[in-house]
């Protein structure tokens, strides 16, 4: 079948996906358990296959990035206490002793790549619920899956818009040194639609009315800019270990690394800068 209808078929799945599953909590944490599942066990198979003298668990890492996540679940929407991070906190000192008895030739570098497959990829899924889990005045927690999904399309309104713009006006490298295809015309370019589609949202109230449109579009930015990072720091890691793609799990788009490498960075600056809004 020629690649670009396996992309775009695959596209419209991953799509239609994401957003459904946002529509209830439960398929929600679910789906997302799912995917940092997937992408943590990606991920610590490409560190053990490529990085010389390292082996990390793949499947303590793996089952420790999921239960984190869905602690974070359980917290956030008030089903289960704080004291259920007390296991994730136990493996994670458990992978660290336990480096003392295996006798590897390199436990820093085991240590390094445990540590990274909780802070790059568990961390920032998990976030996902401090998005979508708020609480009002009276104490009481609801689930809202707009914040969430919008950050999603963003990204995707960013990847079209700058592929677009790029396409039409790219001259100038954005950064040449880690990935030749982007530019600073595209950049802007995603940026721009993704300011405008950040309007729109603004609009749909009441849903939305807990942002101002000037608001809505500082998210926006927020998720061009460093989910933009987040691809260049994905892209990074794999001209780094020498691979074209994280793997080959999502037909005609590589692995999960591939496809969530931009919400990696964006998902926890989006809840930095709700944070802050609502702050001061």
């Amino acid at each position: 079948m020629n690649n670009f209808i396996v992309r775009t078929i695959t596209g419209v799945i991953f799509v239609a996906a994401i957003v459904t599953s946002f529509l209830n909590p439960v398929a929600m944490a679910v789906l997302f358990a799912l995917v940092t599942g997937l992408t943590i066990w990606e991920f610590t198979g490409l560190v053990n296959q490529h990085v010389e003298d390292t082996t990390i668990n793949r499947v303590i890492c793996t089952v420790a990035g999921v239960w984190f996540f869905l602690s974070m679940y359980g917290f956030c929407s008030g089903i289960v206490h704080s004291a259920v991070f007390f296991a994730y906190l136990f493996t994670i000192v458990y992978l660290f002793i336990s480096e003392l008895y295996l006798k590897q030739k390199n436990p820093i570098n085991n240590w390094a790549y445990t540590t990274l497959s909780q802070m790059y990829i568990a961390l920032p899924f998990s976030l996902i619920n401090v998005l979508a889990f708020m609480g009002d005045k009276e104490g009481d927690i609801h689930y809202n899956y707009v914040i969430p999904l919008s950050v999603f399309i963003f990204l995707w309104i960013n990847d079209t818009g700058a592929y677009c713009a790029g396409s039409l006006l790219g001259k100038h490298k954005l950064f040449p040194r880690i990935s030749p295809g982007k530019s600073w015309e595209g950049s802007i370019g995603g940026a721009v639609f993704v300011a405008i589609a950040a309007y729109i949202i603004s609009q749909l109230s009441p849903i939305t009315a807990q942002l101002s449109p000037l608001q809505w579009i500082g998210l926006g930015l927020v998720v061009v800019v460093f989910g933009t990072w987040g691809d260049l720091v994905e892209s990074l890691f794999k001209r780094t270990l020498g691979i074209k793609d994280s793997g080959n799990i999502l037909p005609g788009h590589g692995g999960m690394l591939d496809r969530f490498d931009s919400s990696l960075m964006a998902i926890p600056a989006a809840a930095v800068y709700l944070y802050a809004i609502t702050a001061f």
